[in-house]
């Protein structure tokens, strides 16, 4: 095809497409001096902010902000806002990507949502620095205890610098330095509800509990509970390391975890069932020990609870620092979208295994009733108990080397000369489970070891000292 360069429509062409060129160029360089503009204009903004804000200032603030002792006639009275705080474009600036998850309805509600944090150890210092990085306005800190060397491989903001001080004060001094605008109000006490608990808790849309003895917890939650103020609960995060087994759910739905099964039980004791949503870990303690206790302290009796306070009796758990940060940053995420109003829909309950411990556990009562020639209403243990065996105890394989993962699975009574418990229970595929009832039950049954092997028998006993290890803190 040939074109005339000379020609009048060639040059039309020619000169739209220059035209077009220069226009677009002319444009990309608006675009980009006005974007220049905005930043230094925002820069100039921040800057003259701060300025305004001379040293002595900045102490006056934290410890006249910060140090709010309790009177005797009850909570002192909250911590007025800084005078200094950005002008609202810059915070929107700072949230933009939170307003683009939840949308400016969403973050008008998160910013003027009031949430109250009791505990502020590891799981609430993380939990309370992400409300405030996400853009709640109102945060109450409530907690008597003050850093300790042993606490910095979990707080979300003590240094070595803060050991001796209150824990509200050291996380109020990181909140304000990430947002201008908080209003922290800090409380150095011991929640208990004899001792103006209600009032703590006054004016607030959410309750974090991050308490870590079981009375308190249980006092609060119940509290709460019947003076319709939500809450969101933290179970233990002590002796965890796996955080693929960290699980939210309702109080009345946690299994394997010693805190909430005492929580569950003594709020089931004051009428409380249900509608308490948790953080826990399905997370079986492996080969951890308490850490050791003075005599003095076994001699004060019962040393069962956690605790840190006067008549409290403490055990001192181990803690793997992450663990406490995933379930504070658990906390925050739920309290958050409740707040804008786009609540976790449905969370995924222990992996979606109930149904297959269901199976496993009807299968087992099937089997034992052949076996014994009786009608078995129930077994030993539950459906919960099941999933243990399988998922916690055998790893979801098989008993029998090579360990197999199986296709099937299916639980039986290893000795039949012995009860069903969770020691005297294997793991098999369906066809071996089959085998192993008809040529070790009745009258010329064998013994496990002649089927299966003596390594078989060996990996049974090495299960079944687990059993007594994992009794001894959750029993």
């Amino acid at each position: 095809m040939n074109f005339d360069l000379n020609s009048h429509k060639f040059q039309l062409i020619l000169t739209a497409v220059a035209a077009s060129a220069t226009t677009y160029g002319i444009l990309s360089a608006l675009n980009a001096h006005t974007r220049r503009q905005l930043r230094k204009q925002l820069d100039r903004d921040i800057e003259e902010s701060l300025n305004r804000s001379t040293d002595a200032d900045r102490a006056n603030n934290f410890f006249e902000g910060d140090v709010t002792p309790l009177s005797s006639n009850g909570p002192s009275v909250p911590p007025s806002r800084d005078p200094h705080e950005f002008p609202d474009h810059i915070v929107r600036e700072q949230l933009a990507r939170v307003y683009s998850f939840f949308g400016e309805e969403g973050m008008r509600k998160v910013r003027a949502g009031r949430v109250a944090i009791v505990g502020c150890g590891g799981v609430g210092s993380w939990a309370a620095v992400m409300l405030a990085r996400s853009g709640v306005e109102y945060i109450r800190l409530i907690d008597f205890d003050q850093v300790t060397l042993s606490s910095l491989n979990r707080h979300a903001t003590a240094m070595q610098a803060d050991v001796g001080t209150p824990k509200v004060h050291c996380i109020a001094r990181t909140l304000r330095k990430i947002s201008r605008n908080i209003e922290v109000d800090c409380r150095t006490d011991l929640w208990r509800l004899d001792d103006f608990g209600g009032e703590l808790l006054e004016g607030v849309d959410w309750v974090v509990d991050a308490i870590d003895n079981i009375s308190t917890k249980v006092e609060l939650l119940k509290y709460c509970h019947d003076n319709d103020i939500k809450v969101f609960s933290s179970m233990g995060a002590g002796t965890k390391c796996d955080p693929t087994r960290i699980q939210i759910a309702d109080i009345s739905n946690t299994v394997y975890d010693p805190l909430a099964r005492s929580v569950r039980r003594r709020l089931r004791l004051l009428g409380v069932t249900s509608g308490i949503p948790v953080v826990y870990s399905t997370e079986v303690p492996g080969e951890v020990k308490l850490l050791p206790l003075p005599e003095e302290e076994f001699a004060k009796g019962s040393v069962k609870e956690l605790g840190a306070f006067d008549d409290f009796r403490v055990r001192i758990l181990p803690v793997l620092g992450p663990l406490p940060a995933i379930f504070g940053l658990n906390v925050a995420s739920w309290v958050l979208c409740e707040l804008a109003g786009k609540p976790i829909q449905n969370p995924l309950p222990v992996k979606g295994r109930k149904k297959l411990w269901e199976r496993l556990y009807r299968d087992l009562l099937h089997r034992e009733e052949k076996a014994t020639g009786q009608t078995i209403n129930k077994l030993p243990f539950d459906e919960d108990d099941a999933g243990f065996i399988f998922d916690d105890l055998h790893r979801g394989r098989s008993t029998v080397p090579p360990y197999n993962i199986p296709a099937r699975p299916a639980l039986a009574r290893w000795d039949s000369t012995q009860p069903l418990s969770l020691e005297n229970t294997i793991v098999l595929e369906y066809g071996e489970a089959d085998r192993h009832y008809k040529e070790c039950f009745g009258e010329d049954a064998k013994k496990p070891e002649q089927v299966w092997g003596e390594e078989t028998s060996k990996v049974v006993e090495r299960r079944a000292e687990e059993v007594k290890r994992v009794r001894e803190w959750i029993f």
